[in-house]
Protein backbone atom coordinates (compact mmCIF):
# COMPACT_ATOMS: atom_id res chain seq x y z
CA UNK A 1 0.00 0.00 0.00
CA UNK A 2 1.13 3.61 -0.87
CA UNK A 3 2.19 6.12 1.85
CA UNK A 4 1.10 9.25 2.78
CA UNK A 5 3.04 12.42 3.69
CA UNK A 6 1.97 15.46 5.70
CA UNK A 7 4.63 18.46 6.10
CA UNK A 8 3.29 21.68 7.62
CA UNK A 9 5.29 25.08 7.61
CA UNK A 10 4.73 27.96 9.53
CA UNK A 11 5.53 31.64 7.42
CA UNK A 12 5.56 30.32 4.23
CA UNK A 13 3.51 32.17 1.64
CA UNK A 14 1.93 30.84 -1.21
CA UNK A 15 4.32 32.98 -3.64
CA UNK A 16 6.84 30.47 -2.16
CA UNK A 17 5.16 27.57 -3.06
CA UNK A 18 4.75 28.70 -6.28
CA UNK A 19 8.45 29.05 -6.56
CA UNK A 20 9.38 25.57 -5.61
CA UNK A 21 7.19 24.66 -7.99
CA UNK A 22 8.36 26.51 -10.63
CA UNK A 23 12.09 25.56 -9.89
CA UNK A 24 10.70 21.88 -10.11
CA UNK A 25 9.10 22.14 -13.84
CA UNK A 26 5.59 21.86 -12.63
CA UNK A 27 2.77 23.77 -13.59
CA UNK A 28 0.18 23.34 -10.49
CA UNK A 29 -2.72 25.66 -12.57
CA UNK A 30 -2.59 23.12 -15.52
CA UNK A 31 -1.00 19.70 -13.92
CA UNK A 32 1.67 19.79 -16.66
CA UNK A 33 5.38 19.24 -15.64
CA UNK A 34 8.10 17.21 -14.50
CA UNK A 35 6.70 15.46 -11.68
CA UNK A 36 8.60 12.90 -9.63
CA UNK A 37 8.28 9.31 -10.23
CA UNK A 38 6.71 7.33 -7.62
CA UNK A 39 3.96 10.70 -6.89
CA UNK A 40 0.52 9.49 -6.86
CA UNK A 41 -0.96 13.17 -5.30
CA UNK A 42 0.08 16.16 -4.46
CA UNK A 43 -2.32 18.93 -2.33
CA UNK A 44 -0.50 22.10 -1.11
CA UNK A 45 -3.09 24.47 0.81
CA UNK A 46 -2.36 27.73 2.65
CA UNK A 47 -3.55 27.96 6.32
CA UNK A 48 -5.15 31.40 7.77
CA UNK A 49 -2.20 31.76 10.01
CA UNK A 50 0.21 32.64 7.13
CA UNK A 51 1.58 28.76 6.65
CA UNK A 52 1.80 25.58 4.04
CA UNK A 53 0.50 22.35 4.33
CA UNK A 54 1.44 19.59 1.71
CA UNK A 55 -0.21 16.24 1.36
CA UNK A 56 1.22 13.68 -0.84
CA UNK A 57 0.48 10.12 -1.77
CA UNK A 58 3.39 8.32 -2.83
CA UNK A 59 4.02 4.82 -3.63
CA UNK A 60 6.68 4.52 -1.15
CA UNK A 61 8.93 6.56 1.16
CA UNK A 62 11.78 5.61 -0.62
CA UNK A 63 10.54 7.40 -4.12
CA UNK A 64 10.08 10.50 -1.34
CA UNK A 65 13.48 10.64 -0.23
CA UNK A 66 15.11 10.68 -3.90
CA UNK A 67 12.82 12.90 -5.17
CA UNK A 68 13.60 15.55 -1.66
CA UNK A 69 17.53 14.39 -2.08
CA UNK A 70 17.86 15.27 -5.73
CA UNK A 71 15.30 17.56 -7.11
CA UNK A 72 13.22 19.10 -3.91
CA UNK A 73 15.57 20.05 -1.31
CA UNK A 74 17.98 22.07 -3.21
CA UNK A 75 14.15 23.96 -4.21
CA UNK A 76 13.16 24.77 -0.98
CA UNK A 77 16.52 26.07 -0.40
CA UNK A 78 16.85 27.99 -3.16
CA UNK A 79 12.87 29.98 -2.42
CA UNK A 80 14.32 30.41 1.60
CA UNK A 81 11.92 27.94 2.74
CA UNK A 82 12.59 26.30 6.41
CA UNK A 83 12.50 22.56 7.80
CA UNK A 84 8.28 22.09 8.39
CA UNK A 85 7.26 22.32 12.01
CA UNK A 86 5.29 19.00 11.66
CA UNK A 87 6.36 16.36 8.72
CA UNK A 88 4.60 12.54 9.78
CA UNK A 89 4.56 9.65 7.15
CA UNK A 90 0.80 7.67 7.45
CA UNK A 91 0.09 4.28 5.51
CA UNK A 92 -2.72 4.70 3.42
CA UNK A 93 -5.53 3.37 4.25
CA UNK A 94 -8.13 4.58 0.82
CA UNK A 95 -7.61 6.89 -1.57
CA UNK A 96 -9.59 7.85 -4.46
CA UNK A 97 -10.44 10.88 -6.73
CA UNK A 98 -13.89 12.57 -6.58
Amino acid sequence: MADVLILEFDAVSTAQYDQVNETLGIDMASGAGDWPAGLLSHTGAASESGGLAVVEVWESQQHQEEFMNTRLGPALGKSGIPEPRRAEWLTLAGHQHA
